[in-house]
């Protein structure tokens, strides 16, 4: 699985006057919380650039005065006038705990219906699952071959290995919908036969 690494200084002061100053550094204030202690650090901005824009599910090694942390990234903030990055939140990772994630689903195969003419449209682009840490990967994996014209695919087919879907059973993950074509065609159909 692929790991961000970003170093960080540990913040001794809090506030807004504080962490004003910490943004106008053009740092971006973040939290790790979960271990023995939560962990109050800067870092650069430029650090979480390839943790924050990508639809990756990663690992974070994050270095805090000699200290180093795995986690994984929780929550962000963003400044609602200036989009820029304003906060981060990170949950460190130990072995005997379960964590919740939010994993993106990458599906494969070439799905029966798209082959019979009709349109595959995705309706949900990741899974929360919980798990131990030793268990998360990258992305979970959704095979669409047997997906027939007009079939949904929903979060109760899905069952990965050592994870437990944390979803709504019934949920609908992808489904194949009739295109404009079909549909003429099968009302084409239907008013030669009358």
């Amino acid at each position: 699985m692929n790991t961000i690494t970003i170093e960080g200084q540990l913040r001794t002061e809090f506030g807004k006057k504080a962490t004003r100053a910490v943004r106008s550094q053009d740092k971006v204030p973040a939290v790790i919380y979960g271990g023995a202690k939560e962990v109050n650090f800067s870092a650069p901005t430029k650090a979480f650039k390839n943790l924050v824009y990508t639809d990756k599910f990663q690992l974070v090694e994050i270095s805090v005065d000699g200290q180093k942390y795995t986690a994984i990234m929780k929550d962000l903030q963003f400044d609602r006038v200036s989009d820029k990055l304003i906060h981060v939140d990170f949950l460190e990772l130990s072995e005997d705990k379960k964590v919740i994630a939010d994993l993106p689903i990458k599906f494969v195969g070439s799905a029966a219906g798209v082959k019979a003419g009709g349109k595959f449209v995705t309706k949900l682009n990741s899974l929360k699952i919980k798990t131990l840490p030793k268990y998360l990967k990258e992305s979970i994996t959704v095979d669409i071959t047997n997906l027939e014209l007009n079939g949904n695919l929903r979060v109760e087919d899905v069952h990965p290995d050592n994870f437990e879907v944390m979803n709504s059973p019934r949920i609908p993950i992808a489904s194949i919908v009739l295109t404009r074509q079909l549909k003429q065609a099968a009302s084409a159909d239907t008013a030669t036969k009358k």
